[in-house]
């Protein structure tokens, strides 16, 4: 079945093996990284350090509300025993309790309500840019209400002496675990937030999946960084 429907996807499957081949396998977990809120239902996914801005960021559009954030994780050592691991999948749970019966990629958009497309057996998808191999989710208009000038995040937020600092909470094995950050937004009101997790293997284009239930309804927003359709060649 032609991806993202094909039978090697994998997000939010715990403690699964994924035979690749007879040299390659991959052991999944996941990581609750807790609530993201979605004033807006704009939700953001960029790479937070390269490609985020105040304004005209890229889009999905959700409902409003607050949703649970799962990285799947994969164990790639050779022996399984957590000490080479990368992050497969990025997924906000729009309906914990609805089935996830298809997929199809998104495509962040600016103004206008994000369509869902299929792809044909010899398209590509077109997906966003990382290139500090991290990845975000985020309201836009948070962003916009909540950080501050962007000629001072890099100093003022993203590496100083501070241990709030978001390369040092991402690095803190003791916040969620070393790779992922649940940060509260500078100014937050109401516990706006920012959740960031590194991206696989690192740089790249990932594409956004939506997954929907029987009905159609969009209950699932996934990244996907190709960790299990790339090293199966798909």
């Amino acid at each position: 079945m032609k991806y993202p429907n094909n039978s090697l996807w994998a997000a939010l499957d715990d403690d699964l093996l994924v035979v690749i081949d007879d040299k390659t396998s991959l052991l999944l977990s996941l990581i609750d990284c807790g609530t993201l809120s979605l004033a807006s239902g704009r939700l953001v996914v960029s790479d937070p350090f390269a490609g985020l801005r105040k304004k005209d960021n890229l889009f999905v559009q959700v409902p409003k509300g607050h949703y649970r954030v799962i990285v799947t994780l994969a164990d790639v050592s050779d022996k399984k025993d957590g000490s080479h691991m990368r992050e497969a999948y990025a997924t906000l749970l729009l309906d914990e309790g609805a089935a996830e019966v298809r997929r199809k990629i998104i495509t962040p958009v600016k103004g206008r309500k994000s369509i869902p497309e299929e792809i044909g057996e010899d398209e590509t998808y077109f997906g966003f840019f990382v290139d500090t191999g991290t990845a975000s989710f985020v309201d836009a208009q948070s962003v916009g209400t909540f950080m501050p000038d962007e000629e001072t995040w890099y100093k003022k937020l993203f590496e100083n002496s501070r241990n709030d600092s978001w390369f040092k909470l991402m690095d803190n094995p003791d916040h969620i675990r070393a790779g992922l950050a649940n940060i509260e937004l500078p100014g937050a009101e109401q516990g706006e937030n920012i959740i960031l997790f590194h991206s696989g293997w690192g740089d790249g284009v990932y594409p956004v999946i939506g997954g929907y239930d029987g009905a159609g309804e969009l209950v699932r927003v996934h990244i996907d960084f190709q960790l299990v359709t790339a090293q199966a060649g798909e």
